[in-house]
């Protein structure tokens, strides 16, 4: 984390284009326990800090798949 990343504030909208989901998905994230808490920053304007979402990203578990073991239906071949 560096200082740049510990002074900036993400809307939902860029919270959720950087995850790939809906601004839904992100509130109920928020409201499940499952993500950073949001920063209140008066009225009804609420963001995330960038240092929080990139800390609670790297404490995700992601895997690799190496191999699918599957057979395609109804696919000729050749």
């Amino acid at each position: 984390m560096n200082s740049l990343s510990e002074n900036l504030y993400l809307s939902v909208d860029q919270v959720a284009a950087r995850f790939g989901v809906s601004k839904d998905s992100i509130w109920r994230w928020k409201r499940e326990g499952d993500f950073p808490a949001a920063v209140k920053l008066g009225g009804t304007t609420t963001r995330w800090r960038l240092s929080d979402i990139e800390e609670w990203e790297g404490q995700l578990v992601c895997g690799f798949v190496t191999s699918l073991d599957f057979e395609p239906v109804g696919m000729t071949l050749g």
